[in-house]
């Protein structure tokens, strides 16, 4: 039954390249870009999502961050990817494969963020549709879900063009910027995945 067997390590360095996107984990050097884009793009991301710790955008938020994206990686929890544009490097934004669950769900949540610089030019769809094959490859997920809250129409349009199905509604499933907010659930199957 090697489908629900835990990996004995977290897999070697996962970063998926095409669509002219590079997806890796964050690394110390990132920091600058990280935190110049997050906070150009604070007023755009706050609405969707959880309030930022006072400390989030410091130096010593990120290395706490960094500690805790190695912890969850190496035990198999969580998988982070910063985003980058291959021409010219820049950050683009954020993936996260969070609450992974192995045994006989083998499943995981996929979280996103873009900067508004970047947003509405399609690149988080790329990037979520470069990420689908590792997902359901190196890291052998049978499920992979998702959630929005029902307002944000950009978030909905980049699942439904990756092939996610709409499965319902949670109310007051995530508490979003100081506020319990109802969410759509998407859901992925590995069957249903199109290479």
């Amino acid at each position: 039954m090697a489908l629900f067997r835990l990996p004995s390590s977290a897999p070697a360095a996962l970063e998926p390249r095409g669509d002219g996107l590079l997806l890796r984990a964050p690394q110390a050097g990132d920091y600058l870009p990280w935190a110049q884009l997050r906070e150009r793009s604070r007023a755009y991301l706050t609405p969707w999502e959880p309030i930022w710790p006072s400390d989030d955008l410091t130096r010593a938020g990120f290395r706490r961050r960094l500690r805790r994206y190695a912890e969850d990686a190496l035990a198999d929890r969580a998988y982070p990817f910063l985003i980058f544009r291959e021409q010219d490097g820049a950050l683009v934004g954020g993936i996260t494969l969070a609450n992974v669950r192995r045994g006989i769900v083998q499943a995981g949540t996929v979280g996103y963020w873009t900067g508004e610089p970047y947003a509405g030019h399609g690149y988080m769809t790329a990037a979520l549709r470069l990420l689908l094959p590792t997902l359901f490859g190196e890291l052998n997920l049978h499920r992979v879900e998702a959630a929005c809250i029902p307002s944000n129409a950009a978030s909905v349009r980049v699942l439904e063009k990756c092939g996610f199905v709409r499965e319902g509604l949670a109310r007051r499933y995530l508490c979003i910027n100081g506020v319990w907010q109802d969410h759509l659930l998407f859901g992925m199957l590995h069957e249903d995945f199109r290479h």
